[in-house]
């Protein structure tokens, strides 16, 4: 009897290209987590000045010798010594410019050299502008695009291009920035009441050659070219814009919150101390013991992101606000919070602080989240920062700064019902307002149930059969079939 040829599958293969941002590459870590857990052998590629960050303050979240799972790095013209206690000092815009002219070579000689051929890319939605999708093509594998935001917020920076196409954008004089004329209500299919000026600030440019406005006109352009496209969401927190995305391009996967889906992997399978990883900046654990002492639902939670920066007078007018609040606080100060420079409080607020509040460089923000103790938390309203928040039931206070966070602030005051928005310019007095209404009023008590609710939503998304779950699985077994191709 003649013997039966046997047909060898590729394993599937996935390649991760984050946006070089703290955010950016926390979120896609977790996905590739996920799809890991599935049985994907993932490569993961950052620059490497943040690969030895991550690895110097977080380790390698337990994944450095687990098969199949594999780090790799590209240059980004700087190169940190692991034993440095300074930070590269690089922004996530430096990187980007490196990038543009570098990335294309570099990725191309480390796929070809990777031992297994990879079936596809999950690349940000950002880093197109590094030539990903040439790079793709190239390589002759598809490319799936992940935005690591909400549904609103990438369907804000789609209205660049919309908007541009119409000659709206960019606008004709700077006087459209304080005429009133950026309170024009849009018509943004799935969303409501949303605003000019509530989208991310840079698409509000006054000169055609703008480079910021151009790089997001054409990576939203190019999101068009991608039939494949993955968001940081679920489906019940933004039922009508999900339903309108799906309804635009041929393939969305939601798969958030991602922490949630990890959280139902086995207690064997996800450590605990796998919970708080994937920080570019040494997380300092004396911020969990101060929690320990203090009631449930009385501390303020403060983190302004990490890349938000304020002038001196915004960070003395935070600080008096939540020292009049009479409530506890924890506060987070990166070092470079104040216009990148080194933070010097006044000694007479440094004073006060020390009765009421506990300062930190950084934290376990999830873990900080989850904490009994922890009951509202004023934000930046960074998409990163808003689902985590969800996802523990907490509500907020938002200052939004720039990109994104000015429309998730929108949507978590005016649709979610589960936020504040501190406006204009930063005065104790209004900070100290909203604080105590957040802290002790009837519309936090609302906003609190209300964000209940939704950590309860979010965790039906992520249970077997939810949206979320399903989504994931759709995903891995998509890119399986891929491999089989």
């Amino acid at each position: 009897m003649d013997s039966v040829p046997i047909t060898h599958h590729k394993k599937p293969h996935v390649v991760f290209i984050p946006f070089p941002a703290q955010s950016h590459i926390k979120c896609m870590l977790k996905l590739a987590r996920l799809l890991h857990h599935k049985g994907l052998h993932i490569t993961f590629i950052n620059t490497e000045s943040n690969h030895q960050r991550l690895f110097k303050h977080t380790g390698s979240h337990g994944l450095e010798h687990v098969p199949g799972f594999e780090f790799k790095t590209v240059p980004d013209g700087h190169t940190s010594n692991l034993d440095d206690e300074t930070e590269p000092t690089q922004t996530p815009e430096d990187v980007s410019l490196y990038l543009l002219t570098h990335f294309l070579d570099s990725f191309l000689d480390l796929v070809t050299g990777l031992e297994i051929a990879p079936t596809c890319v999950i690349c940000d939605g950002f880093m197109t502008f590094a030539n990903t999708i040439y790079a793709a093509e190239k390589l002759k594998i598809p490319i799936f695009l992940y935005w690591t935001m909400a549904a609103c917020g990438f369907m804000a920076y789609y209205q660049a291009k919309v908007l541009f196409d119409k000659g709206v954008v960019p606008l004709q004089d700077e006087t459209y920035l304080t005429n009133g004329y950026t309170d024009m209500l849009l018509a943004i299919p799935g969303m409501k009441a949303v605003r000019l000026k509530d989208l991310p600030e840079q698409i509000l440019a006054t000169k055609p050659d703008d480079p910021t406005l151009n790089w997001i006109v054409d990576a939203l352009r190019k999101a068009d070219l991608v039939s494949h496209m993955i968001i940081h969401t679920f489906d019940q927190l933004e039922a009508p814009l999900v339903k309108e995305l799906q309804s635009t391009f041929p393939c969305i996967y939601t798969v958030g919150p991602q922490q949630l889906l990890l959280n139902n992997i086995t207690e064997k399978e996800t450590k605990k101390s796998n919970f708080n990883g994937h920080s570019l900046w040494r997380e300092e654990p004396e911020c969990i013991k101060w929690l320990e002492s203090k009631e449930p639902n009385s501390v303020v939670y403060v983190n302004f992101g990490s890349l938000a920066t304020m002038c001196k007078q915004d960070l003395v007018e935070f600080g008096w606000g939540l020292v009049n609040s009479n409530h506890w606080f924890l506060w987070i100060i990166r070092a470079d919070l104040v216009d990148g420079k080194d933070v010097v409080l006044p000694q007479e607020l440094k004073d006060v602080i020390k009765d009421r509040g506990f300062i930190a460089s950084w934290c376990s923000q999830e873990e900080v989240l989850n904490h009994s103790s922890v009951g509202g938390f004023l934000t930046h309203g960074g998409w990163g920062s808003v689902i985590e928040s969800l996802s523990a039931g907490v509500p907020m206070v938002c200052r939004p700064f720039s990109h994104d966070q000015r429309v998730n602030c929108r949507q978590m005051c005016e649709e979610w019902g589960v936020g504040m928005e501190i406006e204009g310019d930063v005065k104790r007095d209004e900070v100290e307002k909203v604080v105590k209404v957040l802290m002790d009023g009837v519309e936090g008590e609302k906003m609190r149930k209300k964000a209940l609710e939704w950590k309860k939503m979010g965790e039906i998304a992520t249970f077997d059969n939810g949206s979320s779950c399903f989504n994931v699985e759709k995903l891995a077994k998509d890119i399986t079939m891929l491999s089989r191709n």
